[in-house]
């Protein structure tokens, strides 16, 4: 499949346009669901595929990849499937009980990681996940999602030291 079969999928299935508020606040007349392209078993091996292509590209140094809940651990496991690296799951916060840990798999301190996300609008998200990985002795310079919003997520990464690099812009999805 090519990358504009891709996007014309993702618009089709998980473009939603309308009035909605976004986990940043903001207010959007349109909203990817991520979860109408990441439960679908087509679209998800597609951008496993994609996702490990783009770490071994812009972060061949990685040798975990990590997906912060609940979003971006499917993405983030199909991507270890297509490319071979183990994954982590990054917590919102700690759990309460058991091992209480907020990073979940097997790690060492100082291994390299690149964070998988689903759609990036102001980077919040994301960085918190990154600070998660830091505090747990990770190191995480790169950060790999399905599509940018283009609106300032990459420079809020890249004020935390970290590279954004899409494989789709919401150029690319939302109709010309």
């Amino acid at each position: 499949m090519t990358d504009a079969e891709l996007a014309g999928l993702l618009r089709e299935h998980a473009l939603l346009e309308g009035d909605f508020v976004l986990r940043s606040g903001r207010r959007s007349s349109y909203y990817l669901d991520k979860y109408r392209f990441e439960t679908r078993p087509d679209l998800l091996s597609e951008l496993g595929d994609r996702i490990a292509a783009r770490v071994r590209e812009s972060a061949p140094d990685a040798r975990r990849l990590a997906g912060p809940e609940l979003g971006a651990v499917a993405l983030a496991a199909s991507a270890s499937l297509a490319g071979g690296l183990p994954f982590l799951i990054v917590r919102k916060e700690s759990k309460g009980y058991g091992t209480e840990n907020r990073i979940e798999g097997r790690f060492e301190a100082g291994e390299e990681v690149c964070l998988v996300e689903d759609v990036v609008t102001s980077g919040g998200a994301a960085e918190q996940a990154v600070e998660a990985l830091r505090e747990a002795g990770l190191v995480c310079r790169t950060a790999i999602c399905v599509v940018d919003r283009e609106e300032g997520g990459a420079d809020a990464l890249a004020r935390k030291a970290v590279r954004l690099v899409p494989i789709f812009t919401a150029s690319d999805i939302l109709p010309g």
